[in-house]
C-alpha cells in the first residue's frame, strides 16, 4: 500500500530535543510534497507556541496542522475544525480545581489563563492571570492541570462530564479536553478531508497521545526514543529524534520506493 498522507508528532518526535528541525527532516518533506504525498503534524501544543518558538513552519509546507492535540484543526492555512469545552463547563472546572489547589491554565482563543506563574514553567510564554471567576465567553480549547499527582488526576477524572477526558502529557500535564479533540480523530477529519484510507496514511510519534492514531494508520511508527507503550502500539520503529528518525524512515519507505 502507498503512503498518501503523512501525520507526525512534533516535540521528540519530527523536532529534535532542541526543539529545531534538521535539514535532513526538511529535504524529506519537501520531496514528500513534490511527489504529491500530503503531510501534517499533530500535536498537543497550542498555536501559539510553534508559530511563535519554533522554526519548523518556515521550512516546512505542511497541507495541515493540528494543535491541542487534535481540538484545533487548520487545512491549507484555514480553520478547519474546532472541538472545545462550552465556556460555562470549562469556568466551573478550573473554578473547582483551583478550589482543590491545583495549577490550572484554560486555553480559549490561543490566549492561556492560569492561576499561578505560568511565564515562570515556559519561559517567555505570555499568560492572563486569573482566579477564573472571568473567562472570556468563547469554548477554551483544553483545561491544563500543571505537574498534578496520580491521585489529583484520579480526582479530576472523576468530575469529568462524559463528554470530556483527561490525558497525561509527557508525564507532566494533565490535558482536558473533548472527546472530538485526540490525534485519532483528527487523523480521521484528514483522511476524508483528503480522500485518504487510514491504511495509506503513515503516522509517527513517541507519546501515549500518539498510540491510537499510530494503531489505526496504515504505518504506524514509533520513534526509538518513544515510550514502552508506545513502541508496542506501534507497526515499526525508526531512529531517534536526534538521529532524523522520520526523515530515515520516510527516505526508505516512501521517498524511495516511489520510484520517482
Amino acid at each position: 500500500m502507498r503512503v498518501k498522507l503523512v501525520i507526525t508528532d512534533l516535540d521528540n518526535t519530527l523536532l529534535r530535543r532542541d526543539k529545531t528541525v534538521s535539514d535532513r527532516t526538511v529535504q524529506a518533506f519537501r520531496r514528500l510534497r513534490e511527489l504529491g504525498i500530503r503531510t501534517s503534524f499533530a500535536t498537543a501544543r497550542p498555536k501559539r507556541a510553534v508559530f511563535q518558538y519554533l522554526d519548523i513552519l518556515e521550512k516546512i509546507e505542511f497541507d495541515a496542522m493540528v494543535f491541542h492535540n487534535g481540538a484545533v484543526i487548520y487545512c491549507g492555512g484555514a480553520l478547519a475544525a474546532n472541538y472545545g469545552i462550552s465556556p460555562e463547563m470549562a469556568g466551573e472546572l478550573s473554578r473547582e480545581f483551583a478550589r482543590m489547589g491545583l495549577r490550572v491554565g484554560v486555553e480559549i482563543d490561543d490566549r492561556n489563563y492560569a492561576n499561578y506563574d505560568a511565564g515562570a514553567e515556559w519561559e517567555g510564554m505570555q499568560y492572563v492571570l486569573t482566579d477564573f471567576a472571568y473567562l472570556p465567553d468563547k469554548p477554551a480549547d483544553k483545561i491544563i492541570i500543571h505537574k498534578p499527582e496520580k491521585a489529583d488526576i484520579e480526582r479530576v477524572q472523576a468530575m469529568l462530564p462524559e463528554n470530556l477526558y483527561v490525558e497525561m502529557n509527557e508525564g507532566v500535564l494533565g490535558l482536558i479536553m473533548s472527546r472530538e479533540a485526540t490525534k485519532l480523530r483528527a487523523m480521521r477529519f484528514l483522511s476524508e478531508k483528503y480522500g485518504v484510507a487510514p491504511p495509506e496514511i503513515a503516522a509517527f510519534g513517541d507519546d501515549l497521545n500518539d498510540v491510537e492514531m499510530l494503531r489505526e494508520s496504515g504505518f504506524g511508527v514509533a520513534v526509538s526514543n518513544a515510550l514502552d507503550d508506545v513502541k508496542a502500539a506501534a507497526d515499526h520503529i525508526c531512529g531517534d529524534c536526534d538521529d532524523c528518525g522520520v526523515a530515515q524512515w520516510l527516505e526508505r519507505r516512501v521517498i524511495a520506493e516511489s520510484g520517482r
